[in-house]
């Protein structure tokens, strides 16, 4: 296969790059704006996992996923059916939901040993989650910029590498329709 064929119209990566690039600084510089949409994209999120979770629940006969597709629906629900004050208290109602899912996880994990699967991953995710919780309640300003932040930062090296590839590719289609 040609690098052609491989990327297509290669115009595309870089239509894309730059606009992530100028959307993730948008989102660094709207970080209101930006934790209203997160609320709005996350309460789908949580509604769609939790379904998934309840609907798993069933076939591996497990307690734990049941409450846990049913958190994940029940917080879904919230952030969607109250967006304002979800984005203002994002932060708390994330911290909560780590350290929530974070407990269920531990004590998933040892039912998991129980029937001899592994089970270390699931403990160290489920600790990770209730520190992460933690860290977030003593500061939900610094939870919330973090979140932004992070998203940000994401999104505009999406965009940067996005440029930076249609440049390489362009340059490698060059070398390789002269070869």
């Amino acid at each position: 296969m040609d690098t052609k064929t491989m990327y297509g119209n290669n115009f595309w990566h870089l239509a894309a790059g730059i606009i992530m690039t100028l959307f993730g600084i948008f989102v660094w510089f709207n970080p209101a704006a930006t934790l209203m949409a997160l609320a709005m994209y996350l309460g789908i999120i949580f509604v769609v996992v939790g379904a998934g979770y309840f609907m798993a629940s069933f076939s591996a006969r497990s307690g734990w996923y049941l409450l846990v597709g049913v958190l994940d629906m029940l917080v879904g629900v919230v952030f969607l059916t109250n967006i304002g004050v979800t984005a203002a208290s994002l932060p708390i109602i994330f911290a909560l939901w780590c350290m929530f899912v974070g407990v269920i996880q531990i004590f998933g994990s040892f039912e998991l040993k129980k029937l001899e699967y592994p089970w270390g991953w699931s403990l160290i995710a489920g600790a990770l989650g209730i520190l992460f919780g933690f860290w977030i309640l003593s500061s939900p300003i610094v939870g919330a910029l973090t979140i932004t932040a992070l998203m940000g930062a994401y999104i505009l090296i999406y965009g940067i590498i996005q440029v930076v590839e249609y440049f390489t590719v362009r340059k490698l289609q060059k070398v390789m329709a002269t070869a």
